[in-house]
């Protein structure tokens, strides 16, 4: 329920009476708010605002009212606009019944006449969020230079918890950071969604900052890309916290002219960001492209030739295949090398020396081994002095400075996706790799694909430069339909290789991929964020076991509901020092895991991410329950003491050591608390007692 309340003239007397300035009484006192179940902002006379978290009564997240929509003219932060009138209606549209409020205020002084409009909408399929709008109208009579905006701007006060944050951060970076970390006295990122280094960019546009006892996330709802920061950074004091959605751009607003922020959300939370990703994707899904469920397919274990690299040759890779079904994947994944070129995609007549006869050989060779044939691509990437250039130079995508841009990792240039040649050509790629070929899967591969820069190239007449960021995801809305076209059961993979990868992508894949993880860590949070967006049963798979810590740390994938993959050699190896070959001792861990992960196959079940917060609780927790059976996965270093149970159904349950095969004792949810000692993790499932 929404309410409005207007207090000024008891506002005025009290701050009289108490003899104080009354700017600043007005400042520190609301004039209205607008409430849900879960939240409440409230406005004071200049329209800075305060959020309350009704789901938690401890200290409130924000001390005071601050300017949370801020215009920048002049570059002069214009952000004290007196209230004028505010109104209230109800709604109903695609996303259900809900309330829209509208508050105005004005600046005047001067040199400004700007009147500022709010909009807030509220639904009740969302009690927890508000949907924001603001426009600003120029109504003096001379052009204002504007710099751009702020919106979303809040600051959040500490516990006398360590660490006092943590936080989600959805910008992608070529330093490949966390995505889920604590904040330091001194922290500062952009978050900016656009390209951060030449082939770095795009990502999930939101950002989150908890307590222990809960937080408060920002996002944009647009239905496409948009070039926004999301800001997060913690003073040297260490006291707070902020958060915000920024945009830079020059502009001009003549007199009666408006420009409105970005269509964007502010919701409050519990427990860690898990609950604030999944609102976001949920609301993205009604109002605009909903996230497919994966085929079954998808949940099938994965051997890749990587492990050769480039230099592979296709009777090593042939030989490994029949170890690779004993073992019990699945999935067989032809990797980067058989190409001639980034670009010109065609066969390696080393490798394939009678051209498309011997990869349809190939692949029937595959499946005649039981296993099923994917193949490593990486679109948008094109190679200098390839035939595709020297042919189709109008494919390039050509950035502001009027050059072509680098994609430094495969010392290639980007093709314009929103440009119909590199779409046609694109398309013909797929249908042959698929239909030709005969591959049943594609694994899509590289940084690069994660965001483009804005395109200059005068021969693809863009509307606006910014036409190619907002279409790529239509660009990979094409190679999915067209690889479902030819078959149902293919699996598209996005590995957007150590990428915060693109929520916009998520409709047009049906594998996400944890891309090329840095540490077990990493592939634990990327699952939990996945899962969150995608769906509790999204097919998220861990990527290569050689690439968690220790080179074998499948409990990482097993425990969160992920998918397993290897890429080991064998019977030898091209690269020694790389350890990937597969010893006798491999050999039976491999296989053990393997047979655990068909036998339970949790990536099925649902995985529940509110249970457990991953930067307080220790040990890190994840819960995937299928069939009625809940499995639960600890993570620690060294643990030593109570596990505490949570999300399970009454009863009395014995606790029994999966992986290991032996019981551990019992619980019940009366006492849902055991005590145990484990290294690294362990992996249990609870087994209802009669």
């Amino acid at each position: 329920m929404n309410y409005l309340s207007n207090r000024k003239s008891m506002l005025f007397l009290v701050c009289l009476t108490a003899g104080l300035y009354l700017q600043a009484c007005l400042e520190s006192e609301s004039r209205l708010s607008v409430e849900t179940p879960g939240i409440r902002i409230e406005f004071n006379d200049y329209l800075h605002t305060k959020i309350i978290s009704k789901q938690k009564d401890t200290d409130p997240l924000m001390d005071d009212f601050h300017p949370s929509s801020i215009l920048i003219a002049d570059h002069t932060d214009l952000d004290s606009f007196k209230f004028k009138d505010s109104r209230e209606v109800r709604i109903d549209d695609k996303i259900g019944s809900g309330r829209q409020t509208e508050i105005y205020g004005l600046l005047h002084t001067q040199r400004y006449t700007i009147e500022k409009k709010v909009i807030i909408q509220t639904y009740d399929r969302f009690p927890a969020m508000l949907f924001t709008r603001t426009i600003y109208t120029n109504q003096g009579t001379t052009t204002l230079a504007v710099n751009g905006w702020m919106t979303n701007h809040y600051t959040l006060k500490t516990l006398a918890d360590k660490p006092p944050f943590w936080s989600f951060q959805g910008a992608s970076y070529e330093s490949r950071p966390d995505w889920v970390l604590p904040l330091h006295p001194g922290f500062s990122q952009k978050n900016y969604m656009g390209m951060n280094a030449t082939d770095y960019g795009g990502g999930i546009p939101v950002v989150d900052i908890w307590r222990r006892d809960g937080g408060m996330a920002v996002g944009l709802v647009e239905k496409v890309p948009r070039l926004v920061s999301l800001p997060v950074s913690m003073p040297e004091d260490g006291h707070s916290a902020s958060l915000a959605i920024t945009y830079d751009r020059e502009m001009k607003l003549a007199p009666g002219d408006s420009i409105s922020t970005y269509h964007s959300f502010l919701s409050v939370h519990t427990g860690d960001y898990f609950q604030s990703l999944r609102d976001f994707s949920q609301y993205m899904q009604m109002k605009s492209v909903r996230i497919s469920d994966p085929v079954k397919t998808a949940y099938e274990p994965v051997w890749c030739a990587w492990g050769y690299e480039r230099e592979f040759d296709v009777p090593e890779v042939l030989r490994t295949l029949p170890k690779v079904k004993e073992l019990g994947y699945q999935w067989a994944v032809l990797d980067d090398g058989w190409q001639t070129a980034e670009g010109d995609w065609f066969l390696n007549r080393k490798k394939f020396p009678n051209g498309d006869a011997d990869m349809i050989r190939f692949v029937k060779k595959i499946n005649q081994a039981g296993l099923k044939a994917k193949l490593w691509w990486t679109p948008l990437a094109v190679d200098p002095g390839t035939k595709l250039i020297k042919e189709h130079p109008d494919f390039l995508l050509i950035n502001a400075q009027g050059e072509t841009q680098d994609i430094s990792w495969w010392d290639s240039y980007y093709l314009c996706p929103a440009y119909q040649g590199t779409i046609d050509y694109t398309k013909a790629l797929v249908t042959k790799f698929m239909k030709t070929w005969g591959f049943a899967g594609l694994k899509i591969d590289g940084q690069h694909l994660n965001a483009v820069p804005p395109c200059y190239n005068p021969i693809h007449q863009h509307a606006y430069p910014e036409e190619s960021v907002e279409k790529l995801p239509e660009f990979f809305k094409m190679i999915y339909q067209t690889a479902l076209s030819i078959n149902p059961q293919a699996v598209v993979e996005i590995c957007a290789c150590g990428t915060v990868g693109s929520y916009f992508h998520m409709p047009y894949l049906n594998q996400s991929v944890s891309s090329d993880p840095m540490s077990s860590w990493q592939i634990r949070l990327k699952g939990k964020t996945t899962k969150a967006l995608m769906g509790p049963r999204a097919a998220f798979y861990g990527d290569h076991v050689e690439l968690s810590d220790k080179g074998s740390d499948f409990a990482s994938s097993i425990g969160i509901g992920a998918v397993i993959g290897t890429k080991f050699t064998w019977p030898q190896d091209k690269h020694p020092d790389m350890g990937y070959i597969l010893t006798p001792e491999k050999e039976t861990e491999w296989k053990k895991w393997t047979q655990l992960y068909k036998k339970l196959m949790l990536p099925e079940g649902t995985y529940l991410g509110t249970l457990y917060d991953i930067g307080y609780d220790r040990p890190e927790t994840h819960v995937v329950e299928k069939d009625s059976i809940f499995y639960y996965a600890f993570y620690d270093s060294s643990f030593a003491g109570s596990l505490q149970f949570r999300g399970f159904p009454d009863g009395s349950y014995s606790v029994y050591d999966y992986e290991n095969q032996r019981d551990l004792g019992r619980i019940s949810s009366r006492n849902p608390e055991l005590t145990v000692k484990f290294r690294d993790h362990l992996l249990v499932m609870l087994k209802k007692e009669n």
